[in-house]
């Protein structure tokens, strides 16, 4: 007796499960949006021929940077370290970053160009289903 209840526990526990995938499999077919924004900044360099070329440079600077933040926003930054020590002391201490992300449809929501440093905010707007692959 007690061997069949437990078989009918493990049969509806199993039951149960294998609802729940299924109803996360029908998530993915919901549309939903989520915004991302990021607000570069780029600095006029000093080479520059002429307040156009200037203002053309920093903002290109500035998108190159909003670029970079939403690519790290949307698919997060690989870390690696390394220490290098000799005789129980840190002599070399080395920290990299990356970022490995594609951004696409991304728009411009704002310029600012203010003192030779410009600010561009971009935001992409993913969906769900992109998401979710």
């Amino acid at each position: 007796m007690i061997k069949l209840l437990l078989s009918l526990v493990l049969i509806f526990s199993t039951a149960l499960f294998a609802g729940k995938v299924s109803r996360s499999d029908d998530l993915s077919q919901v549309n939903q949006e989520v915004r991302v924004s990021a607000t570069g900044m780029g600095v006029a360099p000093a080479f520059a021929h002429s307040p156009a070329q200037a203002y053309a440079l920093a903002k290109r600077a500035a998108m190159v940077d909003a670029y970079r933040l939403l690519a790290e926003r949307v698919g997060g930054v690989t870390i690696e370290g390394q220490d290098t020590i000799k005789n129980m002391e840190v002599t070399r201490s080395e920290v990299r970053t990356y970022v490995k992300n594609s951004i696409r449809n991304a728009q411009i929501v704002e310029t600012k160009f203010q003192d030779g440093m410009c600010e561009v905010e971009l935001e992409v707007v993913i969906h769900y289903q992109d998401l979710a692959q």
